[in-house]
């Protein structure tokens, strides 16, 4: 990727998926939680009932894959975005000023999450005008 260069992550409890995106178009990173994360939730009526502790090692490598984007859109479900972005500006106060937006998304293919990013960066593909 060129020295300049936005995010886009997409985020669940198992998974981050990330793109660097810049003009000449986009690279992706996986990272994984680690397998004894897979499950969220402690038991039903036990002591200490509720979400379990968030995967800080997850969270890392992601802020470590973040470290040289610009701007960084944060897109998934539920509340992982909001604990990935909660992270990053505990553990760096220079994403608070990098994350430009935090926005739910389903399970969108890697083509939409890039799309989305493009548009919302002003990196657009261009449009293919058939001529007659």
């Amino acid at each position: 990727m060129s020295a300049h260069h936005h995010a886009v992550v997409w985020v669940d409890h198992r998974r981050a998926r990330i793109f660097h995106i810049d003009l000449a178009g986009y690279d992706q990173i996986v990272i994984r939680s680690r397998p004894e994360s897979e499950n969220i939730h402690h038991k039903a009526n036990e002591i200490g009932a509720g979400h379990a502790t968030e995967d800080e090692e997850f969270m890392g490598e992601i802020a470590t894959a973040l470290q040289d984007a610009g701007r960084i859109l944060i897109l998934g479900p539920g509340n992982e975005k909001n604990a990935l972005y909660d992270f990053l500006q505990q553990n760096n106060a220079e994403f608070r000023k990098r994350v430009v937006a935090i926005g739910s998304s389903d399970h969108p293919s890697d083509e939409e999450v890039i799309d989305y990013a493009q548009r919302y960066f002003g990196f657009e593909r261009p449009r293919i005008v058939s001529s007659r």
